[in-house]
């Protein structure tokens, strides 16, 4: 069974969370985040994205960068922005968007848990990301960033989260884009203890969201540990702060392609091609198309959308060939457009759902190729929660930018320190 357990959070004054509270760090490119605290100076992306303080010429991760996030970090639990909790809590965060509500609880998750295996992962990390975050929980000896996780659903854990929200709320405020955010504070030991007895039945947790702060929070534990010589197993370190949701609470939407050119096809051989490939295709028009079910694809080419259906001999039942995601790939982005690896390949781009299916469009070529313009577009049925804690279960991974999760969290909200 995982670990799961309250800690003392440190976390915004009431009257300064909705200010503070900001997009996770890699939603924003430099310049993107520059301006966003520029228009909301105490925005949490000074801290999560502390290059901005510099003038462009220095690296995003310089080690100068990680020193600047500390101690902007510092001065504002200094200054009284944060204030740290005088004891162990467990936090209920809800978030709603249009008809959609979620909430789950905040807690710390172990760094033992995710080396069992009892933290359940679903993606792959890449080394550069991976060392920016290690360097940035390092260095500001914090954890700053909440881990997205879910578990299956479980009517114990739901219904005394749902009975603590009957209480009036820590935080509430409404973000620019319109997503409401709650927060809960859970500090009777009584209500502990029986949350603690109910979270016990859980058998496993799974991320959903945040594969490089979780493994960088793991690094930097696991370092801390070997060169502590009075290690405990007690200290900050040997956990992260996660936010964990019921698997039936969750929203995944689409995650789109676009492919830069159609690898030397014309137009002709390129639709003959796909339904060589396994692919029925029927052609649209203008109205766009948005996957209705497992197995069918949308395509925009030349102007035109197209309704691909896989057929019977290139579906799968295995966890990971049986996504739609690893079934456009491997039966119609590798073998027709050239597109052999989708984390590095230049020629593809990915567009998340919340976008929408206009998007595709603009940045697609109607006609004769411009400089700026892809060739073709392809829109996704959702992967399911459910095909995700499929592949994790198997100890599988799942191909890039397989699952985009709306609403995102906001960081700057909690912040758990490693000592």
């Amino acid at each position: 069974m995982p670990s799961i357990s309250p800690f003392a959070a440190i976390r915004p004054r009431e009257d300064l969370a909705a200010r503070i509270a900001a997009l996770p760090y890699d939603v924003y490119n430099r310049r993107e985040a520059a301006e966003e605290i520029a228009k909301e100076p105490l925005s949490f992306l000074r801290v999560d994205r502390a290059e901005t303080a510099f003038p462009d010429d220095i690296n995003t991760y310089d080690d100068q960068v990680y020193l600047k996030a500390k101690e902007l970090l510092d001065e504002m639990m200094a200054d009284g922005t944060y204030i740290t909790e005088d004891r162990a809590c467990y936090y209920i965060y809800e978030l709603t968007m249009g008809p959609h509500v979620q909430a789950g609880l905040v807690a710390c998750s172990s760094i033992a848990d995710y080396q069992a295996n009892i933290i359940k992962q679903h993606e792959q990390t890449r080394p550069e990301k991976l060392h920016d975050r290690l360097n940035h929980i390092d260095v500001t000896n914090a954890h700053t960033g909440l881990i997205f996780m879910s578990y299956r659903s479980l009517p114990s854990v739901n219904l005394i989260i749902a009975r603590q929200q009957l209480q009036a709320p820590l935080y509430d405020f409404i973000a620019a884009d319109g997503v409401r955010h709650r927060v809960w504070i859970i500090n009777d030991q009584n209500d502990i203890h029986e949350l603690n007895t109910a979270l016990a039945t859980i058998p496993a947790t799974y991320i959903a969201d945040g594969h490089h702060r979780t493994a960088s929070a793991v690094g930097v534990g696991l370092r801390r540990r070997a060169e502590n010589p009075h290690h405990t197993g007690q200290e900050g370190y040997n956990r992260f702060l996660s936010v964990l949701f019921p698997d039936d609470q969750l929203q995944i939407m689409s995650y789109n392609r676009i492919i830069a050119d159609l690898n030397g096809y014309s137009h002709d051989d390129f639709l003959a091609a796909v339904e060589n490939h396994g692919f029925l295709v029927k052609r649209i028009g203008e109205k766009a198309v948005s996957p209705r079910k497992k197995g069918e694809f949308g395509m925009y080419l030349r102007g035109v959308w197209y309704q691909l259906t896989a057929q019977a001999q290139i579906i799968s039942s295995d966890p990971v060939t049986g996504l739609d995601v690893a079934l456009l790939q491997e039966h119609l982005l590798n073998p027709i457009l050239g597109i052999d690896d989708a984390r590095v390949n230049g020629r593809i781009e990915f567009v998340g759902g919340i976008r929408g299916l206009t998007i595709l469009e603009e940045k697609t070529a109607a006609k004769d190729s411009l400089p700026d313009d892809m060739a073709v577009a392809f829109s996704l049925h959702p992967t399911s929660m459910e095909e995700l804690l499929r592949v994790a279960d198997a100890g599988f991974l799942m191909p890039p930018k397989s699952t985009w999760f709306e609403p995102k969290l906001r960081s700057g909200l909690f912040i758990h320190s490693l000592d």
